[in-house]
């Protein structure tokens, strides 16, 4: 079997090398010269652990190919994935659909004989029937049908959600039952490796598949945004959010996830599909409060924090050094988009601090971002010499291995504030450090 990935970003290269790795032979088309160019040498754009081995063994193998030629990638595929980008559009935060349009009207001027054309990008309800209508009008002999397969991949982590996926949800023109029995057929062989893995097959219409993807996203957004709410009640009533986060997460209704308290949350997914969902119920005149608070609750903790470093240096950061440890919106990913860094960050600046920062992988990408004065330091360590605060922004783990007492003897005053609580509170006040930490005494 053969498919097409249009699309070698974030989601088309993790899905097209963990298709590979099942045997399938993936064509990834990439019309970004230069990321192109880096794919065909065999270095990986994107920091996700164990992808280049995997793109490195699959490309060998010679079932991994990348291309710019969606002609020659989508003739005799089974199966045209597109994976482009569906970034939030400006003003409303709805998604701008024009890559996805434009990649619907190349497959149909491309299409030699039946394909299933699947949506992997996140896109509103209605996207699906729309790549429909624009190949019939592009190709109205075309033979194919379409089919929505959200992506679930969380960065750190996406070869094995893809591997050893929770569920596959896969969406059919119910509408049609013959041509949706077609499709389903090349899907199920698509996806028939992770049969011995026993994972959920979801099919469904069309636009239940859609709206599952925004759903899912802002529901986990909700669960973030909820627990960092208990997270203050607890400061101001002396529980600790942890022993409460575990109290809830041992109730399986509820479950353990996503009940981390932080800055607020960040990435390519929940922010941009918070606002698209809250976007999508307005245009069909149902409320959609909940996800609307959400979205104004995370933005406005993201905002807050900087106050609240400031009142851990005495209520001012002027003429102070702020070591920052983390930089990217979560560990394991050198993604910086809607990171909880950047505002805060940069409030910090505009208070007259002076920022030293250390991330693992993620400073390059946050160099643009970032206010011009911050000072990139070659380890975690570097980052605390002489500093009046060092702040905790992403639970790295090489953090966590860091002395207390090597922390405060680098340190000019030894006020921590630890928004990812990943240190343990006697240990660092043991050390002589002044220590916060994110809901608990």
């Amino acid at each position: 079997m053969r498919i097409a990935m249009i699309g070698g970003g974030y989601v088309g290269l993790v899905s097209g090398a963990c298709f590979a790795e099942f045997g399938i032979n993936v064509s990834v088309v990439e019309t970004n010269p230069t990321r192109l160019s880096a794919l065909r040498e065999g270095r990986i754009p994107i920091y996700e652990p164990g992808l280049d081995a995997l793109v490195a063994s699959n490309s060998q193998a010679g079932r991994l190919t990348f291309g710019d030629d969606i002609a020659e990638a989508v003739a005799g595929a089974a199966a045209v994935f597109i994976a482009v980008g569906t970034p939030p559009r400006n003003g409303d935060g709805a998604a701008d659909l024009q890559y996805v349009h434009a990649a619907a009207r190349q497959i149909a001027e491309a299409l030699t004989g039946y394909a299933v054309i699947v949506t992997k990008s996140t896109v509103p309800v209605g996207t699906s029937r729309r790549i429909a209508e624009i190949i019939r009008a592009t190709r109205p002999e075309a033979d194919f049908d379409v089919a929505s397969n959200p992506e679930f991949l969380r960065e750190g982590s996406a070869i094995g959600d893809f591997m050893r996926p929770d569920r596959v949800i896969i969406g059919l023109d119910q509408k049609r039952p013959e041509r949706a029995a077609q499709a389903e057929a090349v899907l199920r062989q698509v996806y028939r490796p992770l049969a011995s893995s026993e994972a959920t097959l979801l099919f469904t219409g069309l636009e239940t598949a859609e709206l599952t993807k925004y759903a899912s996203n802002s529901f986990l957004a909700m669960k973030i945004s909820f627990i960092n709410e208990m997270a203050d009640l607890c400061e101001k009533l002396g529980a600790d959010v942890h022993e409460l986060a575990r109290g809830m997460g041992l109730d399986t209704r509820i479950g353990r996830d996503f009940l981390q308290p932080g800055p607020g949350y960040g990435g390519s997914c929940f922010p941009k599909d918070t606002l698209a969902l809250s976007r999508i119920a307005q245009e069909a005149h149902s409320a959609s409060r909940l996800v609307e608070t959400t979205v104004q609750v995370n933005e406005a903790r993201k905002a807050g924090m900087a106050g609240r470093i400031a009142s851990a240096c005495g209520g001012s950061v002027a003429g102070k050094t702020v070591g920052v440890l983390g930089l990217t919106f979560k560990p394991e990913t050198d993604d910086m988009r809607e990171s909880a860094s950047i505002p805060i960050l940069h409030r910090l600046a505009e208070a007259g601090a002076t920022i030293r920062a250390f991330d693992p992988v993620g400073m390059d990408a946050a160099k643009p971002l970032l206010p011009e004065g911050v000072v990139y330091c070659a380890d975690a360590l570097e980052v605390a010499d002489q500093a009046d605060v060092l702040v905790v922004l992403t639970e790295w783990n090489i953090f966590r291995a860091l002395s207390p007492n090597e922390i405060a003897k680098r340190m000019r005053s030894g006020v921590v504030v630890d928004l990812r609580n990943i240190f343990d509170p006697q240990a660092m006040r043991a050390a002589g450090l002044t220590y916060q930490s994110v809901g608990r005494p």
